[in-house]
Protein backbone atom coordinates (compact mmCIF):
# COMPACT_ATOMS: atom_id res chain seq x y z
CA UNK A 1 0.00 0.00 0.00
CA UNK A 2 1.28 4.06 -0.61
CA UNK A 3 2.45 5.47 2.35
CA UNK A 4 0.65 8.28 2.03
CA UNK A 5 -2.56 6.17 2.06
CA UNK A 6 -1.17 4.31 5.10
CA UNK A 7 -0.84 7.51 6.72
CA UNK A 8 -4.21 8.88 5.84
CA UNK A 9 -5.80 5.57 6.88
CA UNK A 10 -3.43 5.73 10.45
CA UNK A 11 -4.32 9.07 10.76
CA UNK A 12 -8.07 8.50 11.09
CA UNK A 13 -7.80 5.39 13.25
CA UNK A 14 -6.01 7.29 15.87
CA UNK A 15 -8.32 9.79 15.91
CA UNK A 16 -11.09 7.93 16.42
CA UNK A 17 -9.12 6.61 19.31
CA UNK A 18 -7.92 9.70 21.29
CA UNK A 19 -10.05 8.93 24.12
CA UNK A 20 -7.54 6.10 24.99
CA UNK A 21 -5.15 6.96 27.55
CA UNK A 22 -1.73 6.02 26.13
CA UNK A 23 -2.81 8.42 23.14
CA UNK A 24 -4.23 11.63 25.11
CA UNK A 25 -1.39 11.27 27.66
CA UNK A 26 0.94 12.14 24.38
CA UNK A 27 -1.06 13.98 22.34
CA UNK A 28 -1.84 16.39 25.00
CA UNK A 29 1.68 16.88 25.76
CA UNK A 30 2.34 17.82 22.21
CA UNK A 31 4.63 14.88 21.74
CA UNK A 32 4.80 13.31 18.17
CA UNK A 33 4.91 9.77 19.19
CA UNK A 34 2.75 7.21 21.88
CA UNK A 35 3.53 4.26 23.76
CA UNK A 36 0.90 2.22 22.44
CA UNK A 37 -1.87 1.90 19.75
CA UNK A 38 -5.01 1.15 20.52
CA UNK A 39 -5.90 -1.42 18.05
CA UNK A 40 -4.62 -4.13 15.44
CA UNK A 41 -5.33 -2.11 12.69
CA UNK A 42 -3.07 1.01 13.84
CA UNK A 43 -0.18 -1.63 14.49
CA UNK A 44 -0.51 -2.67 10.66
CA UNK A 45 -0.62 0.42 9.25
CA UNK A 46 2.47 1.73 11.41
CA UNK A 47 4.71 -1.58 11.04
CA UNK A 48 6.24 -0.52 7.74
CA UNK A 49 6.05 3.58 8.40
CA UNK A 50 8.54 2.80 11.85
CA UNK A 51 11.96 2.89 9.89
CA UNK A 52 10.92 6.37 8.10
CA UNK A 53 9.25 7.76 11.13
CA UNK A 54 11.68 6.63 13.82
CA UNK A 55 14.05 9.81 12.62
CA UNK A 56 11.86 11.61 12.95
CA UNK A 57 11.61 11.21 17.04
CA UNK A 58 12.85 14.22 18.56
CA UNK A 59 15.54 13.38 21.58
CA UNK A 60 13.16 13.93 24.17
CA UNK A 61 11.15 11.49 23.03
CA UNK A 62 11.57 8.37 25.30
CA UNK A 63 12.76 5.54 23.17
CA UNK A 64 10.12 2.87 23.55
CA UNK A 65 7.56 5.42 21.35
CA UNK A 66 6.76 4.06 18.13
CA UNK A 67 4.10 5.48 17.08
CA UNK A 68 2.86 8.39 15.67
CA UNK A 69 -0.07 11.24 16.94
CA UNK A 70 -3.14 11.44 14.80
CA UNK A 71 -1.85 15.48 14.09
CA UNK A 72 1.83 14.40 13.36
CA UNK A 73 0.88 12.06 10.49
CA UNK A 74 -1.71 14.12 9.27
CA UNK A 75 1.00 16.99 9.12
CA UNK A 76 3.34 14.52 7.27
CA UNK A 77 0.44 13.24 4.82
CA UNK A 78 -0.74 17.27 4.02
CA UNK A 79 3.32 18.37 3.84
CA UNK A 80 4.06 15.27 1.61
CA UNK A 81 7.05 15.19 4.02
CA UNK A 82 8.08 11.93 3.44
CA UNK A 83 9.82 10.40 0.53
CA UNK A 84 10.62 6.82 -0.74
CA UNK A 85 14.20 6.33 -1.72
CA UNK A 86 15.22 3.38 -3.88
CA UNK A 87 18.47 1.91 -3.51
CA UNK A 88 19.84 -0.87 -5.34
CA UNK A 89 19.00 -3.67 -2.99
CA UNK A 90 15.37 -3.42 -2.79
CA UNK A 91 14.88 -2.78 -6.62
CA UNK A 92 17.17 -6.29 -7.26
CA UNK A 93 14.34 -7.86 -4.64
CA UNK A 94 12.50 -8.15 -7.44
CA UNK A 95 9.53 -8.28 -5.76
CA UNK A 96 6.55 -6.72 -3.46
CA UNK A 97 8.16 -4.39 -1.51
CA UNK A 98 10.40 -2.95 -4.61
CA UNK A 99 7.11 -2.49 -6.51
CA UNK A 100 5.05 -0.97 -3.19
CA UNK A 101 8.92 1.21 -3.00
CA UNK A 102 8.04 2.42 -6.61
CA UNK A 103 4.43 3.08 -6.61
CA UNK A 104 5.22 5.07 -3.41
CA UNK A 105 7.85 7.06 -5.06
CA UNK A 106 6.02 8.36 -8.11
CA UNK A 107 2.39 8.41 -6.81
CA UNK A 108 2.21 12.24 -7.90
CA UNK A 109 3.97 11.63 -10.76
CA UNK A 110 1.66 12.43 -13.87
CA UNK A 111 3.38 10.23 -16.29
CA UNK A 112 3.53 7.17 -14.05
CA UNK A 113 -0.26 7.90 -13.45
CA UNK A 114 -0.62 7.53 -17.23
CA UNK A 115 1.71 4.48 -17.53
CA UNK A 116 -0.59 2.68 -14.41
CA UNK A 117 -3.79 3.42 -16.51
CA UNK A 118 -2.67 1.89 -19.76
CA UNK A 119 -1.55 -1.14 -17.73
CA UNK A 120 -4.75 -1.65 -16.02
CA UNK A 121 -6.74 -1.26 -19.00
CA UNK A 122 -4.77 -3.83 -21.02
CA UNK A 123 -4.67 -5.98 -17.97
CA UNK A 124 -8.05 -5.85 -17.14
CA UNK A 125 -8.99 -6.57 -21.01
CA UNK A 126 -6.09 -9.50 -21.06
CA UNK A 127 -8.39 -10.90 -18.43
CA UNK A 128 -11.80 -10.47 -20.23
CA UNK A 129 -10.84 -11.92 -23.31
CA UNK A 130 -8.42 -15.00 -21.62
CA UNK A 131 -12.00 -15.60 -19.23
CA UNK A 132 -14.08 -15.59 -22.36
CA UNK A 133 -11.89 -18.34 -24.28
CA UNK A 134 -11.83 -20.51 -20.97
CA UNK A 135 -15.49 -20.36 -20.93
CA UNK A 136 -16.19 -21.59 -24.46
CA UNK A 137 -13.63 -24.66 -23.83
CA UNK A 138 -15.58 -25.29 -20.49
CA UNK A 139 -19.00 -24.76 -22.63
CA UNK A 140 -17.64 -27.41 -25.76
CA UNK A 141 -16.53 -29.77 -22.69
CA UNK A 142 -20.25 -29.51 -21.10
CA UNK A 143 -21.58 -30.22 -24.71
CA UNK A 144 -19.47 -33.11 -25.30
CA UNK A 145 -20.30 -34.74 -21.85
CA UNK A 146 -16.73 -34.19 -20.75
CA UNK A 147 -17.96 -31.94 -17.63
CA UNK A 148 -20.88 -32.12 -15.94
CA UNK A 149 -23.05 -28.82 -16.59
CA UNK A 150 -24.87 -29.33 -13.17
CA UNK A 151 -21.63 -29.20 -11.38
CA UNK A 152 -21.38 -26.48 -8.34
CA UNK A 153 -18.32 -25.69 -6.78
CA UNK A 154 -18.04 -24.77 -3.20
CA UNK A 155 -18.26 -21.40 -2.08
CA UNK A 156 -15.24 -19.05 -2.51
CA UNK A 157 -14.26 -17.11 0.21
CA UNK A 158 -13.28 -13.41 -0.76
CA UNK A 159 -10.13 -11.14 0.54
CA UNK A 160 -9.39 -8.02 0.06
CA UNK A 161 -5.73 -7.92 -0.58
CA UNK A 162 -5.40 -3.96 -0.13
CA UNK A 163 -2.77 -2.71 2.37
CA UNK A 164 -2.18 -6.38 3.39
CA UNK A 165 1.48 -8.10 2.68
CA UNK A 166 1.66 -11.51 1.16
CA UNK A 167 2.55 -12.65 4.49
CA UNK A 168 -0.74 -11.16 6.14
CA UNK A 169 -2.70 -12.57 2.76
CA UNK A 170 -1.08 -16.52 3.41
CA UNK A 171 -1.97 -16.17 7.05
CA UNK A 172 -5.51 -15.37 6.69
CA UNK A 173 -5.66 -17.78 3.98
CA UNK A 174 -3.97 -20.35 6.47
CA UNK A 175 -6.26 -19.70 9.44
CA UNK A 176 -8.78 -20.93 7.16
CA UNK A 177 -7.19 -23.87 6.11
CA UNK A 178 -5.89 -24.95 9.57
CA UNK A 179 -9.91 -24.61 10.73
CA UNK A 180 -11.59 -25.90 8.16
CA UNK A 181 -8.92 -28.74 8.69
CA UNK A 182 -9.17 -29.22 12.59
CA UNK A 183 -5.97 -30.29 12.99
CA UNK A 184 -5.64 -32.81 11.01
CA UNK A 185 -2.38 -33.82 9.49
CA UNK A 186 -3.42 -34.92 5.92
CA UNK A 187 -2.85 -33.34 2.80
CA UNK A 188 -5.71 -30.80 0.67
CA UNK A 189 -6.18 -28.66 -1.97
CA UNK A 190 -5.81 -24.59 -1.63
CA UNK A 191 -7.42 -22.78 -4.93
CA UNK A 192 -6.22 -19.38 -4.98
CA UNK A 193 -8.03 -17.31 -7.78
CA UNK A 194 -8.33 -13.78 -8.49
CA UNK A 195 -7.44 -11.07 -11.43
CA UNK A 196 -4.15 -10.47 -12.39
CA UNK A 197 -1.78 -8.30 -10.08
CA UNK A 198 -4.07 -8.99 -7.13
CA UNK A 199 -0.48 -11.01 -5.89
CA UNK A 200 -2.07 -14.38 -6.58
CA UNK A 201 1.74 -15.50 -7.33
CA UNK A 202 3.50 -14.03 -4.66
CA UNK A 203 0.68 -15.70 -2.22
CA UNK A 204 1.12 -19.12 -3.57
CA UNK A 205 5.12 -18.91 -3.32
CA UNK A 206 4.54 -17.37 0.79
CA UNK A 207 1.83 -20.29 1.35
CA UNK A 208 4.02 -22.94 -0.11
CA UNK A 209 6.93 -21.80 2.20
CA UNK A 210 4.84 -21.38 5.60
CA UNK A 211 3.12 -24.76 5.22
CA UNK A 212 6.53 -26.11 4.21
CA UNK A 213 8.71 -24.23 7.32
CA UNK A 214 6.41 -24.01 10.14
CA UNK A 215 4.22 -26.82 9.46
CA UNK A 216 6.75 -29.40 8.23
CA UNK A 217 3.79 -30.34 5.49
CA UNK A 218 5.32 -31.47 1.66
CA UNK A 219 3.82 -28.58 -0.97
CA UNK A 220 3.17 -29.44 -4.54
CA UNK A 221 2.25 -26.13 -6.64
CA UNK A 222 -0.14 -27.64 -9.21
CA UNK A 223 -0.30 -26.54 -12.82
CA UNK A 224 -1.87 -27.32 -16.09
CA UNK A 225 0.80 -26.49 -18.59
CA UNK A 226 2.24 -29.95 -18.81
CA UNK A 227 -0.84 -31.65 -18.89
CA UNK A 228 -1.65 -29.75 -22.01
CA UNK A 229 1.72 -30.02 -23.61
CA UNK A 230 1.43 -34.16 -23.65
CA UNK A 231 -2.20 -33.65 -25.10
CA UNK A 232 -0.14 -31.63 -27.92
CA UNK A 233 2.69 -34.06 -27.78
CA UNK A 234 -0.13 -36.95 -28.37
CA UNK A 235 -1.72 -35.41 -30.99
CA UNK A 236 0.99 -33.71 -33.04
CA UNK A 237 2.40 -37.42 -32.94
CA UNK A 238 -1.16 -39.06 -33.85
CA UNK A 239 -0.56 -36.81 -37.14
CA UNK A 240 2.45 -37.67 -37.87
CA UNK A 241 1.41 -41.15 -37.97
CA UNK A 242 -1.23 -40.69 -40.47
CA UNK A 243 -0.67 -41.22 -44.37
CA UNK A 244 -3.53 -38.29 -45.01
CA UNK A 245 -1.98 -35.85 -43.00
CA UNK A 246 0.20 -33.37 -43.87
CA UNK A 247 1.86 -31.88 -40.81
CA UNK A 248 -0.82 -30.81 -38.21
CA UNK A 249 -4.19 -31.02 -38.88
CA UNK A 250 -6.67 -30.33 -35.91
CA UNK A 251 -9.65 -30.83 -37.69
CA UNK A 252 -8.70 -35.07 -38.07
CA UNK A 253 -6.76 -35.11 -34.78
CA UNK A 254 -8.67 -33.20 -32.28
CA UNK A 255 -12.45 -35.63 -32.97
CA UNK A 256 -14.23 -36.69 -29.67
CA UNK A 257 -13.00 -39.82 -30.19
CA UNK A 258 -9.41 -38.81 -30.69
CA UNK A 259 -9.39 -36.36 -27.69
CA UNK A 260 -10.94 -39.18 -25.33
CA UNK A 261 -8.36 -41.56 -26.76
CA UNK A 262 -5.28 -38.92 -26.11
CA UNK A 263 -6.36 -38.29 -22.23
CA UNK A 264 -6.66 -42.19 -21.89
CA UNK A 265 -3.08 -42.18 -22.52
CA UNK A 266 -1.93 -40.07 -19.74
CA UNK A 267 -1.48 -41.87 -16.19
CA UNK A 268 -0.67 -39.74 -12.90
CA UNK A 269 0.58 -41.58 -10.23
CA UNK A 270 3.98 -43.03 -8.37
CA UNK A 271 7.05 -43.76 -10.84
CA UNK A 272 10.17 -43.93 -9.19
CA UNK A 273 8.92 -42.60 -5.76
CA UNK A 274 7.19 -39.84 -6.36
CA UNK A 275 4.43 -38.63 -8.04
CA UNK A 276 4.30 -38.22 -11.72
CA UNK A 277 2.33 -38.13 -15.02
CA UNK A 278 3.12 -41.01 -17.69
CA UNK A 279 2.59 -40.31 -21.44
CA UNK A 280 1.80 -43.91 -22.53
CA UNK A 281 0.49 -44.34 -25.87
CA UNK A 282 1.69 -44.19 -30.23
CA UNK A 283 4.87 -45.36 -29.39
CA UNK A 284 5.42 -43.12 -26.78
CA UNK A 285 6.61 -44.18 -23.09
CA UNK A 286 7.93 -40.55 -20.76
CA UNK A 287 7.45 -39.12 -17.86
CA UNK A 288 6.89 -35.46 -17.72
CA UNK A 289 9.34 -34.53 -15.39
CA UNK A 290 11.89 -36.31 -17.48
CA UNK A 291 10.89 -34.47 -20.83
CA UNK A 292 8.89 -31.04 -19.71
CA UNK A 293 11.54 -29.06 -20.45
CA UNK A 294 12.83 -30.60 -23.89
CA UNK A 295 10.29 -32.99 -25.83
CA UNK A 296 7.03 -31.19 -24.28
CA UNK A 297 8.77 -27.38 -25.14
CA UNK A 298 9.21 -28.47 -28.55
CA UNK A 299 8.65 -26.29 -31.17
CA UNK A 300 6.12 -28.95 -32.97
CA UNK A 301 4.66 -28.93 -29.33
CA UNK A 302 4.71 -25.16 -28.36
CA UNK A 303 3.52 -23.50 -31.77
CA UNK A 304 0.27 -26.27 -32.18
CA UNK A 305 -0.56 -25.74 -27.70
CA UNK A 306 -3.01 -22.98 -28.60
CA UNK A 307 -4.75 -24.67 -30.83
CA UNK A 308 -5.03 -27.89 -28.86
CA UNK A 309 -5.58 -25.73 -25.51
CA UNK A 310 -9.33 -24.54 -26.91
CA UNK A 311 -10.71 -27.89 -27.17
CA UNK A 312 -9.00 -29.59 -24.23
CA UNK A 313 -9.91 -27.95 -21.27
CA UNK A 314 -12.61 -30.44 -20.03
CA UNK A 315 -10.11 -33.75 -20.51
CA UNK A 316 -7.51 -31.08 -18.75
CA UNK A 317 -9.68 -30.58 -16.01
CA UNK A 318 -10.84 -34.18 -15.09
CA UNK A 319 -7.08 -35.80 -15.52
CA UNK A 320 -6.00 -32.41 -13.00
CA UNK A 321 -8.68 -33.14 -10.70
CA UNK A 322 -7.75 -37.00 -10.28
CA UNK A 323 -4.26 -35.94 -9.84
CA UNK A 324 -4.84 -33.71 -6.98
CA UNK A 325 -6.93 -35.62 -5.05
CA UNK A 326 -4.70 -38.43 -5.25
CA UNK A 327 -1.70 -36.07 -3.95
CA UNK A 328 -4.37 -34.74 -1.11
CA UNK A 329 -5.10 -38.23 -0.06
CA UNK A 330 -1.06 -38.53 -0.03
CA UNK A 331 -0.99 -35.99 2.50
CA UNK A 332 0.21 -33.57 -0.38
CA UNK A 333 -0.73 -29.92 0.76
CA UNK A 334 -1.61 -29.15 -3.41
CA UNK A 335 -2.00 -25.40 -4.35
CA UNK A 336 -3.67 -24.55 -7.67
CA UNK A 337 -3.62 -21.14 -8.78
CA UNK A 338 -5.88 -20.20 -11.77
CA UNK A 339 -9.21 -18.87 -13.01
CA UNK A 340 -12.56 -19.96 -11.81
CA UNK A 341 -13.70 -21.39 -14.95
CA UNK A 342 -11.62 -24.12 -14.29
CA UNK A 343 -10.75 -24.38 -11.05
CA UNK A 344 -14.22 -24.73 -10.22
CA UNK A 345 -14.13 -28.42 -11.22
CA UNK A 346 -12.09 -29.27 -8.26
CA UNK A 347 -13.45 -30.72 -5.52
CA UNK A 348 -12.50 -28.69 -2.22
CA UNK A 349 -14.42 -26.24 0.49
CA UNK A 350 -10.17 -24.41 0.47
CA UNK A 351 -11.02 -21.81 -2.64
CA UNK A 352 -10.14 -18.39 -2.28
CA UNK A 353 -10.47 -14.81 -4.89
CA UNK A 354 -7.73 -12.42 -4.02
CA UNK A 355 -9.41 -8.72 -4.58
CA UNK A 356 -8.31 -5.11 -4.64
CA UNK A 357 -11.08 -2.88 -3.17
CA UNK A 358 -9.05 0.08 -5.08
CA UNK A 359 -8.48 -1.62 -8.37
CA UNK A 360 -5.95 1.25 -9.55
CA UNK A 361 -3.13 -0.66 -8.02
CA UNK A 362 -3.19 -3.25 -10.23
CA UNK A 363 -2.13 -0.96 -12.98
CA UNK A 364 0.03 0.76 -10.39
CA UNK A 365 1.46 -2.55 -9.25
CA UNK A 366 2.17 -3.33 -13.09
CA UNK A 367 3.59 -0.57 -14.14
CA UNK A 368 6.44 -0.45 -11.15
CA UNK A 369 7.36 -4.15 -11.89
CA UNK A 370 8.10 -3.53 -15.55
CA UNK A 371 9.84 -0.53 -14.32
CA UNK A 372 11.69 -2.26 -11.48
CA UNK A 373 12.75 -5.08 -14.69
CA UNK A 374 14.13 -2.37 -17.07
CA UNK A 375 15.64 -0.46 -14.41
CA UNK A 376 17.62 -3.30 -12.91
CA UNK A 377 19.22 -3.72 -16.27
CA UNK A 378 20.53 -0.09 -16.91
CA UNK A 379 22.56 -0.12 -13.26
CA UNK A 380 24.66 -2.29 -10.70
CA UNK A 381 25.53 -2.93 -7.52
CA UNK A 382 27.39 0.29 -7.04
CA UNK A 383 25.35 2.84 -7.63
CA UNK A 384 23.27 5.37 -5.83
CA UNK A 385 19.97 6.34 -5.16
CA UNK A 386 20.88 9.50 -7.51
CA UNK A 387 21.78 7.02 -10.14
CA UNK A 388 19.07 4.24 -9.50
CA UNK A 389 16.00 7.49 -9.73
CA UNK A 390 17.40 8.52 -13.31
CA UNK A 391 17.47 5.26 -14.30
CA UNK A 392 13.95 4.80 -13.71
CA UNK A 393 12.89 8.17 -14.74
CA UNK A 394 14.90 7.53 -18.08
CA UNK A 395 12.56 4.06 -18.47
CA UNK A 396 9.48 5.79 -17.03
CA UNK A 397 9.86 8.34 -20.21
CA UNK A 398 10.54 6.16 -22.92
CA UNK A 399 7.59 3.54 -21.53
CA UNK A 400 4.85 6.76 -21.23
CA UNK A 401 6.05 7.58 -24.99
CA UNK A 402 5.20 3.82 -26.22
CA UNK A 403 1.88 3.53 -24.17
Amino acid sequence: MQIRRRLKIASTLLSSATCSSSLSAWASRGKAFVTSPPSRAVRTNFNCLRPLLAQRQGPTTPKTLAFPTSAYLQSLHTNNSIMTTITYSVLAEQNAATTNQIIDHYESNSAFQSLSKSEGDSTLRRDCEDGEKLQRGIDLARERGVLDPNFVPEQYISIDVLGKTPDQVADEILGTVKERSKGGSGGGLVILCGLSGTGKGTTVATLKSKLETQDGKTVVCWSNGNVFRSLTLLAVTWCEQQSDCDGFDPAKALTSENLASFAGMLEFGKFNGRFDTKICGLGLDLLVSEVQNTVLKGPKVSKNIPTVAEVTQGEVVMFASSAVKQMGEDGIFVLLEGREQTVNYFRTPLRFTLTLSDPSLIGKRRAAQRLAAAALGDVKESSTAEEIEKAMDSQLAMMSSES
